[in-house]
């Protein structure tokens, strides 16, 4: 079983004890069908493609329990149940390593990476796939000298494809909790899930 799986399957246990192995079920064989638009992303050449996966099993979960008839505020709950847990550092060192990119901003190592991950990131490797902009320029990015824009969104582009896209800006909730693991506060104007021509991130480092 794929890592993230597991926190979906206790979710669904959790929520629903009665049904939870018809559900799993229903979700796998959604996801089964969903992933042959996402199988690109496993050996993509932009970096951010690689989360695809992970969205196609997001996707088959919703669209399970919307066959349930499912309100939007449980699936958004149970939602965000899954992906925090997923996220949650489970040790002191991957707490170190959430917060050690805000640590090394404006640094030459930094300055390196971020040349390198931009060529990666700018590339549309796929159609179907992310399409992002680092931005390193202090006065665009309160003095951290760190943000990015995206500017096409593979998961967007994966709900609509299903006709789900109401909610993909479910998603778009969690980066304000990743960016608070990182050590960093994030300052956005807008979400492309939400009508906005890209979704930027900028950061101040939490005091």
């Amino acid at each position: 079983m794929t890592n993230y799986k597991k926190y979906f399957t206790q979710a669904v246990r959790n929520t629903y004890p009665g049904e939870s192995d018809f559900l799993m079920s229903e979700i796998e064989d959604n996801y089964k069908a969903i992933s042959q638009d996402t199988r690109f992303s496993l050996t993509s050449s932009n970096p951010i493609d690689r989360r695809l996966d992970f969205c196609a099993y997001f996707l088959a979960l919703i669209k399970t329990l919307d066959a349930q008839e499912e309100t939007y505020d449980t699936i958004r709950t149970i939602c965000l149940e899954i992906v925090l847990e997923y996220i949650r550092p489970k040790n002191k060192i991957q707490v170190f390593l959430k917060r050690l990119p805000a640590k090394l901003t404006n640094t030459w190592l930094a300055t390196l990476i971020f040349k390198i991950l931009n060529k990666k990131f700018s590339q549309r490797a796929n159609v179907n796939g992310f399409v992002a902009k680092i931005i390193t320029d202090k006065n665009e990015t309160f003095g951290l000298g760190y943000g990015f824009d995206i500017l096409e969104c593979g998961i967007c582009k994966l709900f609509k494809k299903y006709h789900f896209e109401k909610y993909s800006s479910i998603l778009c909730e969690v980066d304000e909790i990743t960016s608070a693991l990182a050590g960093l506060k994030l300052i956005r104007t807008g979400t492309i899930a939400l009508g906005a021509k890209k979704c930027d991130f900028r950061f101040k480092k939490n005091l």
